[in-house]
Parts: structure tokens; C-alpha cells; sequence
């Protein structure tokens, strides 16, 4: 069970503090359940109150310092193939299946092959998908609040953080070489 203080990811609401952890009576339960409640980090202001045992929405805790060292080292490394569909259907069904694993190494593997989609439309001189950009979007701040979190960063300094984490790290390699 959580504490007040920690950090959890949940669902698609992605990084939250949890402020309390405390009986609630709810009509038509008629016994007082345990809830969280819950403070959003990067979404509007907003409280969410959910019960500890709430097998509906995944919650997990936010990864670790290192653990998110450890994914942004791993960037060079991921081969991503971007997931073609003329069905929007099918793209909103993959995009979702992905968001729904709640992994951080998902995320970031979405995010690399929405945005490698983007570079090939872009090269192409093709207009970048409706959808494909929504869930762009939508992968990047899931991804991004929780390295956030991890690395102690404003969520805005997470793209240039692994932008200079990369760039130290081809450096080292170039001077090992």
C-alpha cells in the first residue's frame, strides 16, 4: 500500500502524488473503504479520490533514478519500426495497446516510432496523421512526467536532458574508440 508522499503512476493520468490514504463512505457501499487520494502532477488541477484496491485503473510506482538513467541510455540501442495503417482504427487500437501497458519502456519505444513516422512524412513531404500525433503527444507526457519525476527535472527539461545524455554518450564512445 502507498503512503502519503509517494509518487505513483496511474493509469493515463501518469504521475500523481499521493496527499492521503483514508476511509471513505460511499453510497450503496455501507462500509467505510480505504481511498486514495490522489494530486496530478502535470494535468489540470484536478483531485482524485480511488480505493486502494481498485483493479480497474494500473497503478504502480514511479520508476527510479536510475531506472531512468537506465531507459535514456538505452535509446541508441531500440530499433523501432513505425506501425503503418490506413485504418485509424487499427492505429488508435495499437497506439492504445501500448499507452495501457503502463511500461516506461513502451512509452518510450511509441514515442520512437510515432516520431520516426513523423521524420518519414516529413522527408516525404506527407501531412503527419491526426492520430498519430494525438498519441505522439499523449506518449510523450506520459513518458516525460515520469522521467520528470525520476530525474527530479521540470517535465519541459526532459527532451533536452536526454538530448545531452546522448551527446555525452556518443562522445565517450568516440573517445573510446
Amino acid at each position: 500500500m502507498y503512503q502519503a508522499g509517494d509518487i505513483v503512476i496511474y493509469g493515463m493520468t501518469g504521475a500523481c502524488r499521493v496527499e492521503e490514504v483514508s476511509p471513505m463512505a460511499r453510497p450503496g457501499v455501507g462500509r467505510n473503504q480505504l481511498y486514495y487520494t490522489l494530486m496530478p502532477l502535470y494535468q489540470r488541477q484536478c483531485t482524485i479520490h480511488t480505493p486502494v484496491d481498485n483493479p480497474k485503473v494500473a497503478m504502480r510506482p514511479a520508476i527510479s533514478k536510475e531506472e531512468a538513467e537506465r531507459l535514456v541510455d538505452l535509446i541508441p540501442s531500440i530499433q523501432v519500426k513505425p506501425y503503418h495503417s490506413r485504418a485509424n482504427n487499427d492505429l488508435t487500437e495499437h497506439y492504445n495497446a501500448t499507452l495501457k501497458s503502463h511500461d516506461c519502456t513502451d512509452l518510450l519505444e511509441l514515442t520512437m516510432s510515432i516520431y520516426a513516422k513523423k521524420q518519414e512524412a516529413e522527408g516525404s513531404k506527407r501531412k503527419f496523421g491526426v492520430v498519430d500525433e494525438r498519441y505522439l503527444r499523449q506518449a510523450e507526457e506520459l513518458l516525460f512526467g515520469e522521467l520528470a519525476v525520476a530525474l527530479e527535472l521540470h517535465r519541459e527539461e526532459v527532451p533536452a536532458y536526454i538530448a545531452a545524455r546522448l551527446e555525452a554518450s556518443q562522445k565517450m564512445e568516440g573517445v573510446e574508440r
